[in-house]
């Protein structure tokens, strides 16, 4: 005897599924059913990001003024518990951006950075017009030199590994618990920046927090004759030897590489145990180049003060991925030393040398 409430599946195709599930269990069924659909509809979406297929629409846009209109949203997504600073560039240009990607882009970055901070920190989100130059773009894939705008996101959460950082662009890659996460958030930024025809880079140490930097190409690029004036006015070494401190060996390699051509000598050292090791030595040395985040126990700064002490007539100018206003923020650097940020065109890097080495007294 067939129970009563049991329809064969001949009665069941002419019953509309609430008569066949009562109410209840057909809201949820459908609900069920139109979330599934949804995330299905985000992961492709997501997915042609990272492979660049996306129907873009570019238009000339003020950062500024997209990143202030996106408070009220921020400020709604993140934790009450979540400082949220926005620093704009002084005299910023426009970018050539889809806005709406643009938003989406700096949404998922700003819920990574809340994820890393558990709810709890500080966010700074920051704008600045860049050069990126030939000496970077040949170490970088699909960078094209010029000028771009760039959006920093920095954060004061946990930080990544170097393995993590090799990896955090990679689809379906997640550090989150199974269930937390999706693993496109930041494969759909690095898609979207690189379609955009921009670059992305990130900063990260472990305990130290996040900085990841969004360049966006300037609507309107500086024409071939300009950019040559630029890079005629780089004033050269005069004989001063440059000790190099920084732990990450490709970066040190352009580093050295471009103060060469600058015509200074160097000595090398990848982290501040090595560096304080050459300069007990008798090597005469002009300046003290350092990043600011070391591994070993002692910082950059923390170098940068023993130097102070012991050999007072060396100059100092730090570097760090992280912004001169993020580190400002944070509180890692004392505002007696100078800051060069990553990536620095050698322009860049050579003015400011010539400005730390030449300045009056120690």
């Amino acid at each position: 005897v067939r129970h009563p409430n049991i329809l064969t599946s001949r009665e069941r195709s002419g019953y509309p599924i609430d008569r066949i599930l009562g109410d209840d269990i057909a809201r949820k069924f459908t609900a069920s059913a139109i979330s599934s659909v949804q995330r299905g509809a985000t992961l492709v979406d997501r997915l042609l990001a990272f492979s660049r297929k996306q129907a873009l629409m570019p238009k000339v846009v003020d950062a500024d003024a997209l990143l202030h209109g996106m408070t009220d949203l921020l400020r709604r997504t993140l934790e009450e518990s979540i400082d949220i600073d926005m620093i704009g560039g002084d005299d910023l240009w426009r970018c050539e951006v889809d806005p709406g990607y643009l938003e989406n882009a700096i949404l998922n970055l700003a819920i990574n950075a809340r994820d890393a901070m558990s709810g709890s920190g500080r966010l700074l989100i920051e704008t600045a017009n860049v050069e990126l130059d030939d000496s970077f773009a040949a170490t970088q894939a699909e960078v094209v030199p010029g000028q771009y705008v760039m959006i920093g996101v920095t954060d004061s959460g946990i930080g990544m590994s170097r393995d993590v950082i090799d990896r955090v662009f990679e689809p379906f890659f997640t550090t989150k618990d199974v269930g937390a996460g999706s693993g496109l958030g930041l494969s759909m930024v690095y898609g979207f920046v690189k379609q955009s025809r921009g670059h992305v880079a990130i900063y990260s140490e472990p305990g130290v927090g996040t900085t990841v930097k969004l360049y966006m190409p300037r609507s309107e690029y500086a024409s071939e004759e300009i950019r040559r004036a630029e890079l005629t006015d780089i004033p050269n070494a005069r004989g001063e030897t440059i000790l190099v401190v920084e732990d990450d060996a490709d970066v040190r390699s352009l580093s050295v590489a471009l103060l060469r051509d600058l015509g200074y000598e160097t000595l090398e050292a990848a982290d501040a145990i090595s560096a304080l090791a050459i300069l007990t030595g008798a090597a005469p040395i002009q300046l003290l180049f350092t990043d600011v985040v070391l591994p070993g126990g002692m910082s950059g700064p923390e170098l940068a003060i023993e130097v102070q002490r012991s050999r007072p007539e060396i100059k100092i100018l730090c570097t760090s991925g992280y912004t001169e206003k993020a580190i400002g923020y944070q509180g890692w650097l004392d505002d007696g030393f100078d800051l060069l940020d990553k990536p620095y065109t050698k322009a860049d890097l050579a003015r400011r040398l010539r400005a730390v080495i030449d300045r009056p007294g120690s």
